[in-house]
């Protein structure tokens, strides 16, 4: 709740995509109220809108029609136009005592100081957590990273932690250092993912029995890097400096476009980061 107040404060969401959804769906169940739902005024947009407000028991309404009382406003769009939405609001509320949070993991809380101009305490409330249709991830023990003025920081902190979250404070410098972090750990993963099943391919394995085969070892590399650190975790032939395995798959792989290029990216990486014997042999083979 914010500084003052007996209940929990009132939230409008402004967005309706894969975050705004899984967001607004935790807020409901941890107690929260969502007045509504702000969008564009796109027909596609409003139909999200309707739709979200509709699961959560919140009213569905365009910006330029927006009037808004609720105590926080999250805003959940792209980092490209959270600066232009936050513009289209401007006259939609008296701002002064209420809180504005962006969800942008590379932006800063500087992306609102036009509300922050007519009184609003502001803040960036990132989710480390990747979101995609069809899929509505929990936020419990999902890190946050927060930015911004104290009030809104002290409001976002007690939303996170009802939402069984972890809140951590991160300096402004270091948002794009903090994202990158993130496109590490979710999206190139994803995209190796998708490289792999094409070696998968090459190997006789479709794609779909690829995706099932793939799973134990994925889980299992994942809890040895949770337990080991990835020291603990580095297996294979590059670990034993087995040079004729690698040149194996380097030959082979010269069949499958593009994946020789990220093995090579990743086995320097690994000579660079992780124990390995051998190494003046695989270097040499693993020039670029």
């Amino acid at each position: 709740m914010l500084p003052g107040m007996s209940r929990k404060p009132r939230i409008a969401i402004v967005g309706a995509g894969n975050l705004a959804g899984a967001l607004a769906v935790s807020l409901r169940s941890a107690g929260y109220r969502i007045e509504q739902i702000i969008v564009r005024e796109s027909a596609v947009s409003r139909r999200q809108a309707r739709r979200l407000a509709r699961e959560v028991g919140a009213s569905g309404v365009s910006a330029a029609r927006a009037q808004i009382q609720s105590d926080v406003v999250w805003f959940c769009v792209p980092d490209s136009a959270i600066a232009s939405a936050a513009e289209s609001l401007a006259e939609a509320a008296n701002w002064s005592g209420k809180v504005a949070v962006h969800s942008s993991g590379a932006l800063t809380s500087d992306e609102l100081a036009m509300l922050r101009r007519r009184g609003a305490a502001v803040a960036s409330v990132h989710p480390f957590m990747t979101f995609v249709r069809g899929s509505q991830p929990s936020l419990v023990d999902v890190p946050f990273a927060l930015e911004g003025d104290q009030k809104a920081l002290r409001a976002a902190r007690a939303i996170v932690r009802d939402l069984g979250g972890q809140p951590f404070t991160i300096r402004k410098p270091h948002k794009a250092a903090y994202h990158a972090w993130g496109m590490f750990a979710s999206p190139l993963l994803t995209a190796l993912l998708a490289a792999s099943e094409r070696v998968a391919v090459a190997a006789g394995v479709s794609r779909k029995a690829a995706r099932k085969r793939v799973l134990p070892i994925l889980k299992q590399t994942l809890a040895n890097y949770v337990r080991l650190g990835a020291p603990g975790a580095f297996s294979g032939p590059i670990a034993r400096g087995d040079v004729a395995t690698v040149k194996k798959h380097l030959s082979i792989l010269r069949g499958v476009p593009g994946a020789r290029e990220v093995y090579i990216a990743l086995a320097r990486a690994a000579l660079r980061d992780l124990p390995a014997k051998n190494r003046s042999g695989l270097e040499k083979i693993l020039k670029p």
